[in-house]
Formats: structure tokens, C-alpha cells, sequence
């Protein structure tokens, strides 16, 4: 499914966030706290845009993702970093190889949450962070309400390109809360977890320093 979809990948993500996309993914960086002489991996790193943010911060960047189709685009934007094909619930690194990981929209497709993020925590050091960003469910009007529109209504509509638009409102709904993520990542091996809701709550940030 991702592979099919990489082309337009990056037009729907513009689409559907009137391009602050970008702007989150910047806060991820933040939250890593990564600049030069740091590594970071970027777990499910799609067409990259995420990776490539930390690059701009001085990090030596490793992109890691199972579909091939991303990992192309991911390549066609910086041939100067490293992108190579893993399974987040596998990852072909050694422990306490980074000094950050981070993932972006891409924690809600690990097939098993829980180990994704053990092995996120498992290949940091100790003191570096993990960082998630990820779209949540927001709780109050008018945001839940809007929310409930666009994701029930507007976004399904992109069905009609590719189901993978339909898939994409089943996976937001199905993902833990940011207090449930929270305690996955702690379970994880991440110590003092806080997270940040922007957007008026349908965007969370999390991280975590791993113990």
C-alpha cells in the first residue's frame, strides 16, 4: 500500500494539513534535541521530510522504512543520507547506536506498538530521546467535531485515488490517546515521558529519555 502510494505521498500530507506538516515535524527535532556530532534515526521515514529536519539541525541521519516506494522519493530529495530498508519492530542496528529516534505519522502503522517503540528505545543510548509525533483524536468541540467531519467524511473521499485514504481514519481511531502512549513509551524504557498536544489537539508530540 505505501509503496503505491509514494508518489502523491507527499501532496496528500499538504493537503490535509494545509502544509503545517512541516512545522510539526520541526517541534519532533526540537524535542530530539540533536545537532552536530549527533546520529539519529528516523524510524518510518517515508519520503524523509522528517530525517531530513534533523539533518538540517547537523545530525547524521539514518532513515529507516519497510517500503521501497518511500524510501525512493526519501532518496530522490538528499542522496547524501543514509536510507536504508528495515522493519521498525526489527531493527538492524546495534543498541545504543543514536542519540535520538524519532518517528513521524508513522507510529500508528507499527503492527505491534509496543515492540516498535521497545526497539526505538533499545537502539538510543542511555540519556538520549525517542520522539513521536502523531495524529490524535481530540476530546472538545469544535475541534472534535470538525475532526469527526474531515476524518469521517472529507479524508475517505481520497478513497476514491487509493484506499489507503480510507485505511487512514481507521488507524487515527484505533491509535492510543496521548496518557495511553505515554505509558507505552515509559513501558518502553523511556523515562520522564511528556507530551505536547498542538493544533488544537489533533497533533500530539511525545518523548522520553531513554533510561
Amino acid at each position: 500500500m505505501f509503496d503505491r502510494i509514494a508518489g502523491v505521498y507527499d501532496v496528500m500530507n499538504t493537503v490535509m494539513t494545509a502544509g503545517l506538516h512541516h512545522r510539526w515535524r520541526e517541534r519532533a527535532v526540537d524535542l530530539a534535541r540533536v545537532g552536530p556530532g549527533s546520529r539519529a534515526l528516523d524510524v518510518a521515514t517515508g519520503t524523509g521530510d522528517l530525517a531530513l529536519a534533523l539533518a538540517r539541525r547537523g545530525a547524521d541521519v539514518t532513515g529507516s522504512d519497510f517500503s521501497e516506494g518511500m524510501l525512493d522519493r526519501a532518496r530522490a530529495k538528499a542522496t547524501a543520507l543514509r536510507w536504508e530498508q528495515a522493519d521498525a519492530l526489527a531493527l538492524p542496528y546495534a543498541d545504543d547506536s543514536f542519540d535520538a529516534a524519532t518517528v513521524g505519522f508513522g507510529a500508528r502503522n507499527f503492527s505491534d506498538l509496543a515492540q516498535g517503540l521497545r526497539e526505538m528505545a533499545r537502539v538510543v543510548r542511555p540519556g538520549g530521546r525517542v520522539v513521536v509525533l502523531e495524529i490524535t483524536t481530540p476530546q472538545k468541540p469544535p475541534l472534535s467535531t470538525f475532526f469527526k467531519l474531515w476524518f469521517d467524511r472529507v479524508v475517505p473521499l481520497a478513497g476514491r485515488l487509493d484506499e489507503a485514504y480510507v485505511y487512514l481514519p481507521s488507524s487515527v481511531k484505533r491509535f492510543p490517546g496521548p496518557e495511553r502512549l505515554a505509558g507505552v513509551l515509559a513501558e518502553a524504557g523511556c523515562t520522564d515521558v511528556r507530551w505536547i498536544l498542538t493544533a488544537g489537539g489533533i497533533i500530539a508530540l511525545h518523548s522520553g529519555t531513554v533510561a
